[in-house]
């Protein structure tokens, strides 16, 4: 027999950074804002908690470390001093959103899939990897990782 493994039991807090062209980069050590903007000269970063629509978006000072579980983004210099339309910020949700789902699980190969309909309600699709529902897990067998198939055998317990 072999390990079973999961993706939840090994993630970490990091700090998720949305780049311009709508990347993410996953800091899961302190970082502070003046090594990013090395790499992003043309940037200022904000997080996203202090982002509010028709308000000026605030950069983050350049000593600040990029704290853990918190969600970033590099902002142009052109919006520096500028009140955050609503387009804007839809357009900042969709980016982060993109740049999530396609990050999301992807090393492990636990990916949740779920969608939004216009009218409020979330739908959820649910995984092909769930366990109740009879599907893969993963299980480490002398390094090599394998897939098997185990039938749900779930009942209803009487009360």
């Amino acid at each position: 027999m072999g390990i079973c493994s999961s993706c939840e039991s090994t993630s970490v807090a990091t700090a998720k950074l949305i780049s311009q062209d709508g990347n993410l980069q996953e800091y899961p050590y302190p970082v502070k804002v003046s090594y990013i903007l090395q790499k992003h000269p043309s940037s200022f970063i904000c997080n996203s908690d202090d982002m509010d629509f028709d308000d000026v978006v605030r950069p983050i000072p350049d000593d600040q470390d990029l704290v853990p579980g918190q969600l970033y983004f590099a902002l142009p210099l052109t919006r520096l001093r500028r009140p955050l339309q609503r387009e804007e910020m839809a357009a900042l949700a969709v980016k982060a959103s993109s740049a999530l789902s396609k990050s999301g699980g992807e090393k492990c190969g636990c990916r949740r899939k779920s969608g939004f309909s216009g009218n409020g309600k979330h739908d959820v699709k649910p995984s092909s990897r769930r366990v109740a529902d009879g599907g893969c897990v993963g299980v480490r067998n002398g390094g090599a990782r394998s897939r098997r198939n185990f039938p749900a055998a779930l009942s209803a317990i009487p009360e």
